[in-house]
């Protein structure tokens, strides 16, 4: 059997695997913008639902929202910040609130 037919292990030879670079994800932030017409309740209950806010969160994110104009609801790679923002403005929607979210690449 010449080297060239031989298995590495039967060479000596270090077989070596290279983990494939795989690169992170681009994260985004949601941010929630203020508007004249929805109601502060109802910014509390899209943060509890979409945001998995605890009440306490929801009502802070909701005051920054009315007192700043904006604020962010989370941090996410950009195929779940986009569906958020989906939902949310769908819900709205539906439940006559101009509610608007817009994402920025972190």
């Amino acid at each position: 059997m010449t080297d060239h037919q031989r298995k590495p292990e039967e060479q000596g030879d270090v077989v070596t695997m290279t983990k494939p670079k795989v690169k992170q994800p681009s994260f985004y932030t949601v941010i929630m913008l203020n508007d004249d017409y929805t109601t502060m309740d109802f910014v509390i209950h899209v943060l509890k639902k979409f945001f998995n806010k605890s009440h306490e969160e929801a009502n802070t994110l909701m005051l920054a929202v009315h007192h700043k104009g904006r604020a962010v609801c989370g941090l996410y790679p950009y195929d779940v910040a986009s569906t958020k923002i989906v939902q949310v403005h769908e819900y709205a929607r539906k439940n006559e609130a101009p509610l608007k979210c817009i994402m920025e690449k972190a």
